[in-house]
Formats: C-alpha cells, sequence, structure tokens
C-alpha cells in the first residue's frame, strides 16, 4: 500500500515530529533531522503525509510545556518525571532519595547499599509515567492499557499464578488501621466483584476524562480516580502507584502538570484513604464508587497543597522561556 513504509518508520518519533511542528519548524527541516538522528532517508513531503494523516485521525490535547524550547521543554519533562517518580516509590517505602532517583534515571547509576528492588521501582515508575505521556492523546482508555501500565508499575516482580502481573487480582487483599481504639482489618473487592466493578470503573473513568477545563476540576477528577480505584484495589500489588498515575491523566490532558503528593505527607494521606475506606466499607459491585463525605473534600485540599512543587517548575520555565526571547 502507498505510504505504508514511511508511515512505519515516522510512527515512534510522532510525539518529536509534533513538538518541533509546535515550535515552527519547517518539515524540510524536520525531515532533515530525522534522517541525521536516525538514518531514515525521508523526504519532507513523507513527513508532511505522515502527520496530514495523523492531525486529522487525533487532534492533540494542549500539554503544560507546549511552546516551550526544545532544551528547557526536555529539561522541565525530566525535572516532573523524577520528582512524581520519587514522591510515590517513596510514599510505598522506596528509600531511594530524589538525588538518588534522578542520578539513576538520567545516568543509569547503581547507588551503592540499595536494593535492587528500589532501582526497579523507579525504572518501573519512570516507564509507566512514558505510557501515561502516551495515553494522554488516546480517545479512551481501555483494560489493555491498565494492565500495559500495571506491567510497568510492577516491572521484574516475580510471577505468581495467584498474584499476576497485567492481570486482575485472584485473592483477596486489604488493609489495617485503627478504629476505635481497636486495630482492624479491612477488604478490598473481592476478586469475583473485580472484574464488574473494573469494567465499570473504566466507563465512568473514560467519561471524565477530558473534564478538567479548571484547576478545581482537575483537583476533583484526580480525587474521584484516586478514591475510586484504591477502594477497588484491583491489582495484588502496585494499586497506590497506579492510581496516583491514573488520576493524573484527566489532569496532564487538560493542560495541567501533573499532581505529586509529597512523601512528606504520607502519614496525612495514608490516614485520609484509611478514613475513607472504612467509613464505607467494602466495595460491592453495585456500589456507588466516590459517595460525597467530608474526607472527600478533605482529600482535596491535600491535593491542591501539594500541587504546587509541578505548578512552580512550569512557571520556572516559562520564566526561563521569556528571558530567553527578551535577550
Amino acid at each position: 500500500m502507498p505510504g505504508k513504509p514511511f508511515q512505519s518508520k515516522l510512527a515512534p518519533h510522532e510525539e518529536e515530529i509534533r513538538s518541533l511542528l509546535q515550535e515552527g519548524t519547517s518539515y524540510r527541516r524536520i525531515a532533515a533531522q530525522l534522517n541525521e538522528q536516525y538514518s531514515l532517508a525521508l523526504s519532507h513531503n513523507a513527513v508532511f503525509s505522515f502527520m496530514k494523516t495523523r492531525l486529522k485521525k487525533k487532534p492533540a490535547h494542549k500539554q503544560f510545556h507546549d511552546g516551550l524550547p526544545r532544551d528547557i521543554r526536555e529539561s522541565l519533562l525530566k525535572q516532573v518525571a523524577a520528582v512524581w517518580t520519587h514522591e510515590s516509590t517513596a510514599i510505598e517505602g522506596n528509600t531511594l532519595t530524589l538525588g538518588e532517583t534522578l542520578l539513576v534515571l538520567e545516568h543509569g547509576l547503581t547507588i551503592s547499599g540499595k536494593p535492587l528492588r528500589e532501582h526497579q521501582e523507579v525504572y518501573g515508575h519512570a516507564r509507566a509515567i512514558d505510557l501515561i505521556n502516551e495515553m494522554v492523546q488516546a480517545n479512551s482508555i481501555a483494560e489493555d492499557d491498565l494492565f500495559d501500565l500495571h506491567k510497568a508499575v510492577m516491572d521484574n516482580s516475580a510471577l505468581d499464578y495467584l498474584r499476576p502481573i497485567g492481570n486482575w487480582k485472584r485473592e483477596e487483599n486489604g488493609t489495617t488501621g485503627m478504629k476505635d481504639g481497636k486495630v482492624i482489618y479491612m477488604e478490598y473487592a473481592s476478586p469475583s466483584d473485580t472484574p464488574p466493578l473494573m469494567s465499570r470503573w473504566l466507563m465512568e473513568f473514560n467519561q471524565r476524562l477530558d473534564g478538567a477545563s479548571t484547576a478545581k476540576q482537575a483537583i476533583e477528577i484526580y480525587a474521584w480516580t484516586h478514591l475510586s480505584f484504591v477502594r477497588v484495589h484491583p491489582f495484588f500489588d502496585g494499586n497506590g502507584r497506579m492510581a496516583r498515575l491514573l488520576a493524573n491523566l484527566p489532569v496532564l490532558r487538560g493542560g495541567f502538570p501533573p499532581i505529586v503528593i509529597d512523601v512528606a505527607n504520607r502519614a496525612h494521606y495514608i490516614e485520609l484513604l484509611w478514613a475513607y475506606a472504612i467509613h464505607l466499607g467494602t466495595i460491592k459491585r453495585d456500589s456507588e464508587f466516590v459517595p460525597k463525605h467530608r474526607i472527600v473534600d478533605q482529600f482535596e485540599e491535600l491535593l491542591k497543597s501539594n500541587w504546587n512543587e509541578t505548578l512552580e517548575m512550569v512557571k520556572a520555565a516559562r520564566d526561563r522561556q521569556k528571558i530567553r526571547e527578551q535577550k
């Protein structure tokens, strides 16, 4: 079929081409740059035809880094990914510092005295961010997308039939906490209820996917996504990281940077999740995902106060751009 060879060659570089076009780079220059970097030997007409087809099929969602010069944009994305990865894995007990996380991601270094598992968690989370960034331009999110994301998060974890990677849990899971001065255990959704719950969850999540037009809406949708996902706890492990990744997808599609919960707020964050879960009890297949409660408002306040770090990163990048343009 005419055009197929250059389409298959250019497909892996679509986002790079989009970014160059946003910077005002000509098709001729883009073709020359791609040919030099990847030895593609393509004409500028091939690049034009490829993007003409793609732009018709998939209008791009605005991104928080749109319009930034390439070097500033790449630096910003690395900053955001490092902080997001560090804070999310640290909440789960990873002991790598932010500086060590950056060294692992940027230079592939092995940190002496730190377990290999913690390095793998960092690599896995960074890969999961890449997948989330790809999903930003998707029309909708499917079950297989969640499975692929889970495979990335659980990178190199041991295989176990009862605890599958990239599939719903096959055994019960739950959490322990305090209620009325007593230690109690609460189960999440049963393995039998999980598939129908997640089918309905995906439908409702997709309905909210493009609803974050304002900062307030972004926080509300993040809260709904996170709270509903962890109520089900559909995977045997990695649910917290998955929730914090997926909850940011509508945020990113709204053109905002991700909301990253600071590990310093870990105790308050976990307390709110526990309080909400124990208030509602084990979720059933016909339960409402996120009933209104004051704890939901408190969770949204926590998100609002933790959003400043990535918002400041974007502001600093925009300021660098302005200074450069004034020279």
